[in-house]
């Protein structure tokens, strides 16, 4: 007997977050890893979100960044997302964000 997948009656939100990063301080793209990795491994633990550079990696001096998260509520998504932007603007003075863009589907 063939197996029956259940969903739930909520819905399933998923939250894109892209941030396009400035690196003022970078000279190559070693300098480039050294400084993401740790923003990418503290928002990781901060936030439970996924998170990878997932632009612009050939390029020393920006980035593109993405994080995504997964709940049955889009504002909350939403909020964690927001908070993540807030975060990097006030842990990670080295950074300049140009640019960022929530998405929930």
């Amino acid at each position: 007997m063939a197996r029956e997948s259940h969903r739930s009656e909520k819905s399933i939100m998923v939250s894109l977050l892209t941030i396009k990063l400035i690196l003022p301080a970078c000279a190559s793209l070693k300098d480039k890893r050294s400084t993401l990795q740790p923003l990418i491994s503290r928002i990781r633990k901060e936030f439970n979100v996924s998170i990878s550079e997932i632009g612009l990696q050939d390029v020393w001096h920006s980035a593109w960044i993405g994080c995504v998260l997964i709940s049955n509520d889009a504002n909350h998504n939403s909020q964690v997302l927001n908070n993540v932007v807030q975060f990097i603007e006030s842990h990670f003075h080295e950074l300049q964000i140009s640019e960022h863009h929530i998405e929930n589907h």
